[in-house]
This record gives structure tokens, C-alpha cells and sequence, in this order.
């Protein structure tokens, strides 16, 4: 075991500070659990948490990375054991619990969930909260009655990570997916995840929204909110339903009731965040089979060090990655 150990620290001490910096087991949070971290990476809240005013992180210094998959050193309690491979994501992890990019990280023990056999620790963090978020939409709408056969599913953010995993899984999955970006350079891309068709989100929400609209799509995973959600409402067909996890078009959703009560479509809020952690567990297990894409690594934009991590942040809140950006940590 390595004492000290790299991590990158976010320090609001005059001036703001965003650095890899030697840290020490004992200036780790407490938790059941010590993880020799193997893969992080990189999410839109962990780039917030990076900036003087993101509106993340409240206590300085601090360790960013909502992701995390590693080898377990010690454990305190019996659930996990020396050498166990495991992931851990959401909860307070990178908000208010020092996270992922860190060499080592130590972690209540009812924030992990075993590696399911069917992934490695790098394709868990290919996945992440955004592919778990993206898995867990999925899971919704098919409990809302979702099936291949009853026509096209929208996918919002596609070339995001959330909304980049929903084209596989859903791909996967045998259904038709529409994938709406402001990217449309990159439809190449999303095709290859499996998309059937591109559109640009000027086309689902360029105009003023309407009440109700063409009925376009059966279902929509939707990561963007605002605005956009409004319009996608409005185009879900009868007892369709919106599974939305987003909010980077904003908070506020200009819609009427009218899609509801005239068409019974439903919006299913996804929170990734306090899934309760049996939940978790199967919806990692599927993520490791039946939803597993083959496409899954191309999912990846880029795999980097801790040493690259601050462009990397940055890059993430102008919306310059594609997908996943990986963080290699041993």
C-alpha cells in the first residue's frame, strides 16, 4: 500500500485551486471500506464540483469523482473482503465524500456493489453513473410497458453520457432508436451505437412548443430538461411515457397538462443518486448481460491520467467530450 498517494484536490482557499496533490490514508473520510481505485471517470457534476461557483462541493479541500472501480485493501465490514473487485457510485461520492480520482479511496460500505461477472472494472467505469442512469431509464420504461415492437424510442443528449449509453442499451435491446444532438457531426458515431436515425435537437424543439404535437415516438430517454423536454412531451404517442434524469436545458419545463390527460403519457423521474442499493445491485447485474452492448467501447472518447484530468473537466462543461472519459488510476 502506497503512503502517500496521488489524488486530485479542489481547494477554495485563496486562490481557487484545481491540482494533483500527495494525500495520506488518514486524510481519508471515514468508511467501512479501503479501495485501491483502478478506473474513475469523468461526469457533468464532477466538472461542476471543479469550478469557484458549481454549487457541488461545500467543504474544502476536496476530492472530486462520482465513479469509481477498484480492488478492495481492507474492509471493516463481512459484505466485502481483500481482493474483492468493486464499484461505487452516487450517493455522497465526489459531493460530499472525497470521490474517484484518487489513487485510494475509502467508502461506507452501503455505497459499493460487487463487480458483476460479465464486467471488468474498466468497462464498469465506461458505464459509470451516466450508463447506470441511462440503464436504470431503460428499466423504467420497460416496467411502463416499453417493448420493441410498438414503434420508435427517443434518446435526448445522445452523443452525453447518459444519452450515449441509452442508444447501446437500448440498441441492444432490439428497439428502434431515434438519437436527437446538437452534435450532428456526429451521427456517424451514434449509428455506430445503433441508432436508426439522427436528428438534430433543433428538430424536436426549434419551433415553439406546442400543447400536443405529432405523435412521433412510443418512449423517450431524456437527459437534457427544459425546454426540450417540453417538446418531446408533446410528441410521445398515446400511453407513451419520458423517462428524464437532465436538467443541462434547465430546470423549468414550459408544458401543459395536455399530454397527460388527453394522451396518458407519463414522466418517469430517474435518480440515480439514492437508488436503494438491492436495486443497484440488479440493475448492475443486467448491465453486465442482457442490456451489455457490444458496442459498449465506443463508448469511450478518451482514456486519460489524473495529470489531464483538470482540461478534461473543463472540456465536459463546454460539451467537448463525446460519451465516456475515462480515468486511469493504476
Amino acid at each position: 500500500m502506497t503512503n502517500p498517494f496521488q489524488a486530485l484536490v479542489v481547494d477554495k482557499t485563496e486562490p481557487f485551486s484545481v491540482e494533483v496533490k500527495p494525500l495520506s490514508l488518514e486524510e481519508l473520510p471515514a468508511g467501512e471500506v479501503l479501495i485501491k481505485v483502478a478506473y474513475s471517470s469523468v461526469n457533468y457534476k464532477d466538472g461542476l464540483a471543479s469550478i469557484p461557483n458549481g454549487n457541488i462541493v461545500r467543504n474544502y479541500p476536496f476530492v472530486p469523482g462520482i465513479d469509481l472501480s477498484g480492488t478492495v485493501v481492507s474492509s471493516t465490514d463481512s459484505r466485502f473482503q481483500e481482493g474483492q473487485s468493486v464499484i461505487a457510485t452516487s450517493y455522497g461520492i465526489g459531493v460530499s465524500h472525497y470521490g474517484g480520482f484518487s489513487e485510494y479511496a475509502r467508502i461506507p460500505a452501503d455505497w459499493i456493489v460487487p463487480l458483476p461477472e460479465g464486467l471488468t472494472l474498466r468497462e464498469a467505469m465506461i458505464y459509470g453513473t451516466a450508463g447506470f442512469t441511462a440503464a436504470m431509464s431503460v428499466q423504467a420504461l420497460e416496467a411502463h410497458g416499453l417493448t420493441p415492437d410498438n414503434g420508435k424510442v427517443l434518446v435526448t443528449g445522445a452523443t452525453g453520457g447518459v444519452g450515449g449509453a441509452a442508444v447501446a442499451i437500448l440498441a441492444k435491446q432490439g428497439y428502434q432508436v431515434t438519437a436527437s444532438t446538437g452534435r450532428t457531426d456526429e451521427a456517424g458515431y451514434l449509428q455506430a451505437l445503433g441508432a436508426v436515425e439522427v436528428i438534430s435537437r433543433e428538430d424536436v424543439s426549434g419551433s415553439a412548443v406546442k400543447p400536443l404535437d405529432k405523435q412521433l415516438w412510443q418512449a423517450a430517454v431524456d437527459s437534457v430538461g427544459g425546454t426540450p423536454l417540453a417538446a418531446v412531451l408533446s410528441k410521445i404517442a398515446y400511453g407513451g411515457a419520458v423517462a428524464a434524469s437532465g436538467l443541462t436545458a434547465g430546470t423549468a419545463v414550459p408544458t401543459t397538462v395536455l399530454p397527460f390527460i388527453l394522451r396518458g403519457v407519463s414522466l418517469l423521474g430517474i435518480d440515480s443518486v439514492s437508488c436503494p442499493a438491492e436495486k443497484r445491485a440488479d440493475i448492475w447485474k443486467r448491465m453486465a448481460n442482457d442490456m451489455k452492448p457490444e458496442v459498449l467501447e465506443q463508448l469511450v472518447d478518451r482514456e486519460i491520467t489524473l495529470n489531464e484530468l483538470p482540461g478534461a473537466l473543463a472540456d465536459i462543461l463546454k460539451s467537448n467530450t463525446r460519451g465516456r472519459v475515462l480515468v486511469r488510476l493504476s
